[in-house]
């Protein structure tokens, strides 16, 4: 039987099987390089894991959707080089489990955000972020103040990354709930978007 355009257009089951083998070739000729690439699979110069609170921060920032209307991904075009400073790079997120590029834009890209803006800043931005951006459509995350870090499962948190390659150590790993004593979830959030972009923020 000789494979065709004709009969591919006329059985639909062998169009399935080259379509998803062409499809199964794309992908493993695109993506398998890149895990064994130097600058997808190492961090760039000044990245270092999470600390307690910045990784509890993180788990605040997904578990409230903060993903859906920020992206943290500088896309390499002038525009948005201009804007926000050096493009992403995945160096930047080998300790994301999982990475949390995104593409929406409802509102401004966090990825260089870091020590933009103060602290204190970013409190009232989270209690009522009309105080300080009159035109933000943002809901207000004041409950957050009132929140405590959670401690109870920083540990398994911290132990699960080191399964996927993230570097803590066990003195590390042991600290962690002392470092979320008296912290509430809002500290935690902050401290996790003042950390974001440092590495590359003087890189032009």
């Amino acid at each position: 039987m000789k494979l065709n355009q004709e009969l591919l257009e006329n059985n639909i089951g062998w169009m399935i099987v080259c379509i998803v083998l062409l499809i199964s070739v794309g992908g493993l000729v695109e993506i398998v390089p890149l895990f064994f690439q130097k600058s997808t699979t190492e961090p760039v110069a000044g990245v270092v894991p999470y600390t307690p609170l910045q990784l509890t921060g993180r788990d605040v920032y997904l578990r409230e959707g903060c993903y859906n209307c920020h992206s943290q991904m500088v896309r390499p075009f002038r525009a948005e080089t201009e804007r926000y400073g050096h493009y992403s790079v995945a160096g930047e997120f080998v300790y994301d489990h999982p990475f949390q590029w995104g593409s929406k834009r409802t509102g401004p890209d966090l990825a260089r955000v870091g020590g933009k803006y103060s602290d204190e800043w970013h409190r009232v931005h989270l209690n009522n972020p009309r105080d300080v951006v009159p035109e933000s459509n943002m809901p207000s995350y004041s409950w957050l103040t009132k929140a405590p870090a959670s401690a109870g499962d920083i540990q398994a948190k911290m132990t699960a990354l080191t399964r996927v390659g993230v570097p803590y150590t066990a003195e590390q790993i042991a600290k962690a709930p002392a470092e979320l004593k008296d912290k509430t979830e809002q500290d935690a959030v902050i401290e996790y978007l003042q950390n974001l972009g440092l590495a590359m923020k003087n890189v032009r």
